[in-house]
């Protein structure tokens, strides 16, 4: 069937990250399959990780359907391109229906995209992993493919101003080989595994990322532990985040 939403999206936001001339760097998307289901995994610190992991998918001729709130598909503009783009609503209340409709898509040969964290990490390291694409992959008998992204955090993240201008903001994503889901696996343990490839990956990025704060005030997009002034996580759970 003709994608007559998906792909006009995606050569607007191909159009506008040209305009706002991003440096994306991109590794690994050999890795994506060219055919069949999979799930792809990704770390989640930005409200537009969804494009850039869709964008990943592109070399090998994808589309990725994206597990996304259901309030999204409630906005009046958003809503329409999501459905008409086939993602996935989640509703909290209610998961047993995204997750039904998650797997149906997956064995019909779709990728489906899933931010294992549930919410953007504000701490900009990785939270701890829900177990649902591990049991999305075991039930349909797919690969997970992890992923990670670092520098969308600039751009546009919880709690911080949107970057639209031309800062020339660079974007680096990996992708890594598939983390397999044997159906006689504990989900605990390939979720476990699962976050830690994530974790490699995002540290790759990490030492990929070719530029470095300006200045003191410049450190707010950088870990704690990596010597900039994010939130950590602790403080992050003693504020109720």
């Amino acid at each position: 069937m003709a994608e007559l939403v998906y792909r006009p999206v995606v050569g607007a936001a191909l159009t506008m990250f040209k305009a706002l001339d991003l440096k994306i760097d991109t590794q690994g998307s050999e890795h994506i399959p060219r055919t069949g289901g999979a799930v792809l995994v990704s770390n989640h610190i930005s409200y537009l990780d969804f494009i850039f992991d869709g964008l990943a998918a592109l070399p090998q001729k994808r589309l990725v359907r994206f597990m996304a709130k259901e309030s999204v598909f409630r906005h009046k503009v958003s809503g329409p391109l999501m459905r008409a783009m086939k993602h996935i609503p989640v509703d909290r209340s209610q998961g047993e229906h995204a997750y039904k409709h998650a797997l149906e898509a997956l064995r019909s040969g779709e990728i489906v995209g899933v931010f294992p964290e549930a919410t953007i990490s504000e701490s900009f390291t990785l939270k701890s992993f829900k177990s649902g694409a591990a049991r999305l992959a075991q039930e349909a008998g797919v690969p997970l493919i992890p992923m990670a992204l670092w520098g969308t955090q600039r751009i546009w993240t919880k709690g911080r101003p949107r970057n639209f201008k031309r800062a020339h903001i660079p974007v680096t994503i990996r992708v890594g080989e598939p983390v397999e889901a044997p159906a006689d696996q504990y989900a605990g343990a390939i979720t476990r595994r699962l976050r830690d490839r994530v974790q490699e990956l995002l540290e790759a990025a990490q030492r990929a990322y070719p530029v470095r704060p300006k200045d003191a005030a410049d450190t707010w997009w950088i870990p704690a532990h990596l010597g900039g002034t994010a939130p950590t996580p602790e403080q992050l759970k003693a504020a109720g985040k």
